[in-house]
Parts: C-alpha cells; structure tokens; sequence
C-alpha cells in the first residue's frame, strides 16, 4: 500500500462511525460518579480541588469502559489510586527539567510495556502519565499535593461507590461474550446450509473463553446460566461442520443433503434461542418445527455412516441447548457433563497479578518486539513534546505530550487514525463550548454542570469512534478550565495548536522508529503452521489411543492453534494497513497461504469430531501419520520462517503406508488426513518460489498495488456487480 492511499484510509478510519450498541445508563452512572465529586468540591473548597476531583473521576469512569473482565468496581479503584499515585511523584520532580523529564522518560516507558499484558492496562497507564503532566499546575507544597492526590483517588473511590449502589446489568459483559459465541456457532450452521465448507472464525469463541475465567470471589456470584454453555458451543462447532462436510458427513446432494440442511436449521434456531437467553437473563422460545426436526427416527433416518453419527451427536448437544434455552435464569441452569464441569478457570487476583505482569513484560524485552518499540517511542515523544511545549510561548504546554500519549498505539494505523481523530474532534468540542462559553459568561456551578454533561456524552459515546469521543471530552476540558477561571480567548487556541503539536509527534515518532507487521508475516505465518500441525497431531493420537490425557492434549492444542491464528490474523490486517513495500511474503501469496492453513485446520477439526471416546477401539495408523505430520510441519514452519520451500516427505509416506487400512477405523480420520495433505500442498503451492520467482513476485505486487492506487484515484476501478 503507497503512503498517500495509507494515509486516506487513515482519515476515513479515524472519522468513521462504528456501528455500538449504546449504553445511556453506565454513561449516566459515571457521569453522577463525576458529579458528585465536582459539586461538594466546589462548594467546600475551591475551583482547583474540583478540577483535582473531576480528573480523577474523569479518568477512573473511563477506565470502567475499556474492556475488561473483573469488576469494575475494582478498575475504578486501580485507576484512582494509580492517577493519584502518578500525580504525587509527579509533583515531587516537578519544577526543574532535570529531575522531571528523566521521571517523565520513565514513567512513559512503563507506560509502553503495559501494552504487554493488554490494551486496557496499555491505555490506563497512558491516562497516568496524563495525570503525572498535569501536576505542574499543583501548588507549591507537599502538602497541598497530597490532597490534591487524595482527591484524584477520592474519584476513583466516587466511581467504585455509584457502582456499588446501582448495579447495572451485572455479569453484564460476561453474558455478552458468551451470547456472542453461541450466536456465532449459530450462524455458522446457517452458513453451512449453503456452503458445507465454509469457515468458522474463532474469535468469539476465544473471547468467551477470556470471560469465563474468573478469580475465587467471582466464581461464588457467577451465575449458573454462564458456567457451562461455552463448553457446549465448543462442542457444537466441530459436529456442525462434519454433519454438513460431502467428505465426511452428508451427500452433496439428494434426502440426506435436505436431512442436513434441516437439522442446521434447527441448530441455529436452538443455539440462537440459548444465546438470547443468556445475555437477557430469560426463558427463550423454540418453535415445534425445530423441536421435531432434532427427533432422528431409527428406522427413516436417511442419514447413513459417519453422517448419523455426527446427526446424533448433534441431537444429543442441541438437547442440553433446549434445556438452556427453556430454563432461562429460572433455578439453576443444567450445566453439560465435563471436565469444565468440575473447575472453573482461574484468573488471578490484583495482588496476585503482579508476577504475571513481570513475566508478561519480561516477555516482551527483545528488539523486535512491537510493545519495546511502542514504550521506546512514547518515552523519547512524550519529553521531546514537553521540552518543545515548554519553549513555545503558550501555557498549559502539557496538552502536546498528553495528546501524544494518548493517540500512540503500537501499530502504525491505530496510531495514524487516532491523531486524526483526536484533531478532529478537539476541533468539533472547542468550536461547541466555547460558543457555550461565550454566551453563559463566567460561572464556574454553571461550567461544572456543563463538564458532567460533557463527561455523560463523552462515555455513551465512548464505543462509536473516538473522534466523537474526544470531542465531547474536549468540551469538557474547556469547561473545567472555565471553571477555574480561566478565559478562554487564552486556552482554546492553545489546546487546539498543542494538540496539533502532539498529535504530529506522535505520527513523526512510528515514522522514524516503526514497528511494521509486514516483514514479520513469515514469521507469524511459520508459529501458525507449528500450532496447526500439533493440533492435527494431537487429533490423530486421540484415535492411536483414546485416553483421558490425550484428550486433554487434544485440547491444549486446540487453545494453542487458535492463539497462533489470532496473532497471524491480526498481523495480517495491521500489513495490509501499512506503507511498506511485501518482504517476504506478497500479499497474494498471504493470503493463497492463509487459505491453505484453514483448510489444514478445519480437516483437523472435522476428525475432532469423530475422535473416539475414551477407551474405544484404538487406530494403530494414525500415531505414524501424526509422528510424521507433527515432524514435517515443525520443519516446514523452520523453512517458512527462513524463506525456504517447504516439503512433506514423512506425511506423503506415512499416507502411502496406511492404503488399505481405513476399514481397520474410522472412515473419518483417513478421509481427514487426505484433506490434510491436499491443503499442506496448497500451503507449499502459495509459499514455494525459485529465487527469480521472488523478484519478479515481489515486482510485480508492488505495480499492482500502484495500479489499484491510481485506478481508485481516478475512479477506474472495477464496477460492483449490479451497478
């Protein structure tokens, strides 16, 4: 992709409205948090306290809306002692550069490396650098700076007590993400009826998986209704696929195809009826035409062989989904039999919290790694942005490096989208409230009521896009400034030109020290096909030898594969979002072997669902083809990573040696495993290139990303279809 059709895909993301469900109540919950900080602030203190308060209220209702899976009464917590804790030291450097820009270095560092444990630590720790910048405007006492700092955290403490007294849909995100597996497994089998190979991402799926861990305390609340679905979706998934499958489950055509597509109806309309159940919290309806279609009859079923096997798995699944379904929160729910059954996934406490994040971060110290780079660039931006703010004539100098920290993000597009966003919608809040300003005069009760309805907008409309975000929370910065006096002939031009400023460095800083996915794609690529390969292993081993610890095995592998893939997919993106000339892999080629990898594992995953339960008769072969398979993928991912072609030796004679052997087993696994093979060759098809073939390729994707530019300028594209 060239820099300037780079550059207009970054403004129209930046701009864009994404389509969010709001949430006017939480956005009203936090905005009375801010307000009951700012009003008694006012009226006991002064300006300056209420300005302390509603920062630390502000910050500590933001953090409530990044997603996370613990409380949010503990994140309001966290976020206010760690503004407070920010602002404090802040203040003891504060007053000569030398002492405070290497703090600022520092702590805009940590800042970065938080991104190692996730995006809602990386952006909460970017707000706290924020507050560490603000603390030049604290007065010149110690003491005066631990009130204002116990002010901030009495914030945070304001928003864990509006949390307290009105719950609003408690395990409200959690039955959201279990909903939206269940919803997704749905329209998978929808896509199925029309297209029996479709694809399935996995993404929901890992998602609800994140939200099912829960710390001890959790565990004795969580409901039952979201203790044991998930599990059950996960079952669900791989049985649709090869019930729908002409390799292995249905005929193409004729009764059995209609017998298919009737019983994928009614799964999606069970699975549908389940997930509307659990993110409402009550009893769903299914109709009698799909209760009727999940009763097989012995003696008429059409279905034949590895087909009514997967027909009757799934009758079985589905049934537990009624009970779901029926049973809404009413009682406790059934939970399906399994080993999730027995224990629920551990998330550590905050204290216990803290080696994770050691090793998380230790994880990430190597030179190649993107989070290093991030904390790298947003040290050297933020006190390069403060010392040139600092020689401007202007106050509140602060706002460039604030602007800065909180546009970077360690991928180019987030960053480049976020800097146009943030100017954007400073521009649109500034214009709105200093027009407002101007016409009510100064009264600081007046502009604090103004901040809490500028901080309500700025939260419901938190998910539709920042630039929408950010400008309700610009308004909101005018008036607290207004607030405290302060005109705003001064203020508003300085914000918007410092803004410009910051938001500048930030995307001169990715430019000068990038990160790019482009030339790592390999890389990813070859960690994929590792994982793919260890999970197919692990299926084969669980018709070698059915036990408990292989299907334990089994699944550790599945967990594996689908981390790998989420890496891949979301390298992928960021590559096709960035600048930067194919090495490596073209884009072409990425894709043909994106494909190919999805076909390896969805084989995989159609023997998974026929693996043997345990202590069932054993196939001998499939250890040989899974020794075999687990070797040439390891290697392959060797030869990918150094841009070599890969080969499959071992697999080509292991499947040689098993001609003759499917009657001594499952039909399934042996058609498996020649579904396998076909996709490891288009997977060397899509990679395999002769030294000149890597030249002219390379040359030849770069004139055709030139050309799409040009046609897209000129508007000589291809037509859409119809049009």
């Amino acid at each position: 992709m060239t820099w300037l059709r780079a550059l207009r895909e970054v403004v129209r993301s930046g701009l864009t409205i994404e389509e969010a469900r709001l949430e006017p109540l939480l956005a009203l919950r936090t905005a009375v948090g801010v307000a009951i900080v700012i009003g008694p602030a006012l009226w006991l203190a002064s300006p300056a306290y209420a300005a302390s308060a509603a920062l630390g209220a502000y910050s500590a209702g933001a953090a409530t809306f990044q997603r996370s899976w613990r409380p949010r009464k503990v994140i309001a917590l966290g976020a206010g002692a760690g503004l407070a804790l920010s602002t404090f030291v802040g203040y003891l450097a504060a007053g000569r550069l030398a002492t405070f820009l290497p703090l600022l270095a520092v702590w805009a560092f940590a800042a970065g490396m938080a991104w190692a444990v996730g995006s809602t630590a990386g952006i909460v720790a970017a707000t706290m650098v924020g507050s560490m910048l603000v603390t030049v405007t604290l007065p010149t006492s110690i003491g005066r700076a631990l009130e204002h700092a116990g002010i901030i955290a009495l914030g945070g403490v304001a928003q864990a007590l509006v949390i307290l007294l009105f719950p609003i849909r408690r395990w409200g995100a959690h039955r959201d993400a279990l909903a939206d597996a269940l919803a997704a497994v749905a329209d998978y089998a929808r896509r199925l009826r029309h297209d029996p190979t479709a694809p399935f991402d996995p993404e929901p799926l890992m998602t609800a998986r994140d939200a099912a861990a829960v710390t001890p305390s959790q565990a004795r609340t969580r409901p039952s209704v979201l203790h044991g679905p998930r599990g059950l979706a996960e079952r669900i998934r791989p049985v649709l696929a090869a019930l729908a499958d002409p390799d292995v489950g249905a005929p193409a055509e004729g009764p059995g195809r209609d017998r298919a597509r009737e019983l994928l109806d009614a799964a999606a309309e069970v699975l549908d009826a389940a997930a509307r159940s659990i993110r409402r919290g009550t009893p769903a309806e299914v109709s009698p035409g799909s209760t009727d279609a999940l009763l097989v009859d012995q003696g008429q079923e059409v279905l034949e062989g590895p087909a009514r096997q997967a027909a009757e798995r799934l009758v079985e699944l589905l049934g537990e989904a009624l009970e779901i379904a029926r049973c809404g929160t009413r009682g406790r729910t059934p939970a399906p039999p399994g080993p999730e059954d027995a224990q629920f996934l551990v998330r550590p406490t905050m204290f216990r919290l803290v080696p994770v994040v050691v090793r998380a971060v230790r994880r990430e110290l190597r030179r190649d790694s993107p989070v290093l780079r991030h904390a790298v660039r947003l040290a050297a931006v933020a006190t390069l942005g403060y010392l040139i703010a600092a020689r401007l004539p202007v106050g509140h100098g602060y706002w460039a490096p604030i602007a800065s920290v909180m546009v970077m993000r360690p991928d180019f597009h987030r960053t480049y989208a976020r800097a146009v966003a943030r100017l954007a919608g400073t521009l649109a809040g500034v214009a709105l409230a200093t027009g407002m300003v101007r016409a009510l005069g100064p009264d600081a009760q007046v502009f604090g009521l103004l901040a809490v309805v500028s901080a309500g907008l700025s939260f419901m409309l938190n998910r539709t896009g920042y630039a929408y975000s950010q400008c309700f929370t610009a308004a909101y910065v005018v008036f607290l400034l207004g607030m405290g006096g302060q005109a705003w002939e001064q203020t508003v031009p300085e914000r918007v030109v410092l803004t410009l400023l910051g938001g500048a460095l930030a995307m001169l800083a990715y430019v000068v020290f990038p990160a790019w996915e482009t030339p790592r794609l390999p890389g990813r690529l070859a960690d994929w096909l590792a994982a793919e390969g260890r999970y197919a292993a692990a299926v084969l081993r669980g018709y070698a030898d059915p036990t408990r610890e292989h299907h334990a095995d089994l699944r550790r592998a599945l967990l594996a594969s689908r981390e790998a893939r989420a890496a891949w997919q979301e390298a992928y993106d960021r590559a096709r979002q960035e600048p930067v000339r194919p090495r490596g892999l073209t884009s072409r080629e990425a894709e043909e072997a994106q494909e190919a990898l999805k076909g390896f594992g969805r084989a995989a995953m159609l023997m998974e669902s026929h693996v043997p339960r345990v202590d069932s008769r054993p196939v001998p072969e499939a250890e040989r083809f899974a020794e075999a398979m687990e070797t040439d993928t390891a290697q392959a991912a060797v030869d990918v990573r150094e841009h070599r072609n890969p080969d499959w030796p071992r697999v080509e004679e292991a499947l040689q040696a098993w001609e003759g052997a499917a009657g001594d087993g499952s039909p399934v696994v042996r058609r498996g495993a020649e579904l396998q093979k076909r996709a490891l060759e288009d997977l060397a098809t899509a990679v395999s290139r002769t030294p000149l073939e890597r030249d002219v390729g390379s040359a030849r994707e770069e004139q055709r990303v030139r050309a799409a530019a040009a046609a897209e300028d000129d508007g000589s594209g291809p037509a859409h279809r119809g049009g």
